[in-house]
This record gives C-alpha cells, sequence and structure tokens, in this order.
C-alpha cells in the first residue's frame, strides 16, 4: 500500500480543508496515528485515546459535516478500511514504548512513499543562502543535529535554538544576508515563540518549511510546506524517533540538489585526518 493510499493518508485528507479547534486537531492527530484501528473505536475509546472528553469528540465528527460520531465512523470503515490490529504481546512500559516508536517509523516510512514533498522541500532550502534552522526548547536538539550535519554540506547555516528577544533580529539578519527559506524542527509541547517567530519570518518573506509531529500542529498556519513525523508518549517524556529520522532523510534531499556536497564532505574528511580530529 502506498503512503498516498494509506488509512492514515485517507484519514489526512478528510481532515483538510477543515477549521479544526486545538481539542479538536488533538482528535484528528490521534486519529492519524491509529488509523488502522479507529473505525473500530467507540467514542468514548476515542476520547480516552485523544484524552479529551466524549461530547468533544461528537462535535469533531459534526465538524468535519456529519451527523455524529457513527456517521464518520461508518464513513471511516468505507474510506478507510483495516482489520483492527492483534492484541500486542504482553509488554512492560518500556518495551511498550519502543513499541509505539517503531508503529511511529512505519507511519514516516508509508508517507515518504511518495517522496514529493521531501523533494520540494529540499530544494527549497538549499537554495537557500544562508540557511536558518529554528528549534526551541524540546526540539532544539533536532534543530542542533540537522544544522551540524547540514553545514558539512551547505555552505551557511544558522542555527536558531535560544529564544528571547534577538530571536526576530537574527531572522532579519539571514534576511539581509540573502536567506529565501527557513527551516523549523516544531515538538510539543509547541512553545509561542516559535508560532511567533514563523509568522515573522514569513512577513518577512521567508518561505517557512517545518518539521512537526503533526499535520494539524499549532505551526502548519505558519508552514509553507509542512512535513509530519509523530513523537511517541508512552514514557514521561516525549521520544521524537521519527523527527529526528525525517531531518536525515530532508538532508540527504538538500544534498541531492547541492552539486558540490560530495566535494564538500570529501575536503571535511581530508582534513579531519590531517588534523587527527577521530580516533576510529
Amino acid at each position: 500500500m502506498s503512503g498516498t493510499d494509506s488509512p492514515a493518508a485517507r484519514l489526512q485528507a478528510l481532515f483538510e480543508g477543515h477549521r479544526l479547534t486545538p481539542t479538536q486537531r488533538r482528535i484528528a492527530h490521534s486519529m492519524v496515528r491509529r488509523a488502522g484501528d479507529v473505525p473500530f473505536l467507540s467514542s468514548v475509546e476515542l476520547a480516552e485515546l485523544a484524552g479529551v472528553s466524549q461530547p468533544s469528540v461528537t462535535r469533531f465528527a459534526v465538524a468535519l459535516g456529519f451527523d455524529g460520531y457513527p456517521a464518520l465512523r461508518r464513513h471511516l470503515r468505507e474510506v478507510a478500511p483495516a482489520e483492527p490490529a492483534a492484541e500486542p504481546a504482553s509488554h512492560n512500559e518500556y518495551q511498550q514504548a519502543v513499541e509505539a516508536e517503531i508503529e511511529n517509523l512505519r507511519h514516516l516510512a508509508e508517507a515518504l512513499a511518495d517522496p514529493g514533498p521531501v523533494r520540494q522541500a529540499g530544494r527549497i532550502l538549499a537554495a537557500s543562502r544562508p540557511l536558518p534552522v529554528l528549534g526551541l526548547r524540546a526540539a532544539a536538539s533536532q534543530a542542533y543535529g540537522f544544522a551540524y550535519f547540514a553545514g558539512k554540506v551547505h555552505p551557511d547555516v544558522r542555527l536558531l535554538d535560544e529564544g528571547g528577544t534577538m530571536i526576530q533580529d537574527r531572522v532579519d539578519g539571514a534576511v539581509r544576508a540573502g536567506a529565501s527559506a527557513l527551516l523549523c524542527f516544531a515538538l510539543p509541547r509547541h512553545p509561542r515563540e516559535v508560532v511567533d517567530t514563523l509568522a515573522y519570518a514569513k512577513d518577512a518573506g521567508l518561505t517557512v518549511v517545518t518539521v512537526a509531529d503533526s499535520a494539524f500542529a499549532p505551526v502548519a498556519k505558519y508552514s509553507d510546506l509542512l512535513l509530519p513525523a509523530a513523537v511517541g508518549t508512552g514514557l514521561a517524556f516525549d521520544t521524537a524517533c521519527a523527527p529526528m529520522l525525517l531531518g536525515r532523510v530532508l538532508l540527504e534531499a538538500i544534498c541531492d540538489d547541492l552539486p558540490d556536497a560530495q566535494a564538500r564532505l570529501e575536503e571535511f574528511d581530508s582534513r579531519a585526518a590531517a588534523r587527527g580530529l577521530f580516533v576510529d
């Protein structure tokens, strides 16, 4: 099954074009993550899955144009048929967290069956000189890791991983230096400062590419191209294997659009060897 024909993709298509409240986006996000199971869930079970009230699920169905949740569920069984998942083997909470991340990676693989959005993002970001990379709080490590590797192939990468009053100054500086795009990593909980910075970047004329945990994240409104990759929520703190991997895939797409990327990597390896930079 292709990524564009998967149950998750069909659910995404169902939600597109609707103005959803934050609670409704949370329900939509939970449904996409459990696309294979959703047609078999009651409204109470879906409410528990999303962490919302049962009436919120009913209002969500009405917002999508259905008479109520039963009508939505009937529609889902028609457009996204799937067998309910088999009962999982007994796992402890740590194993369950790993299994959930494996499932997130599986969904990412399905989405990447259509490489078009990532290739488009790669072209946009490769052409931006400089390339500002934004990530605050939980997403700061994702932005740092991406910027570290991107700096080996892109001539000018500018990491924006600290908030405060100067972040808009740094966006202005990138624009004055010739930047045409900004890459953002946005993970929950989403800082208001990230949303404000993306709005500012768009007003400044930058094309915004965002890697986020969901197509319904608060940053979607200010993103010209959003690439979703779910986070794991089974532990005390979220896990972000899929967003990290999507960032590396995006970096590969950038390399494909930088004709001197291989030469830059070889030059770095030569200098690193001459300096004895690594022990292996």
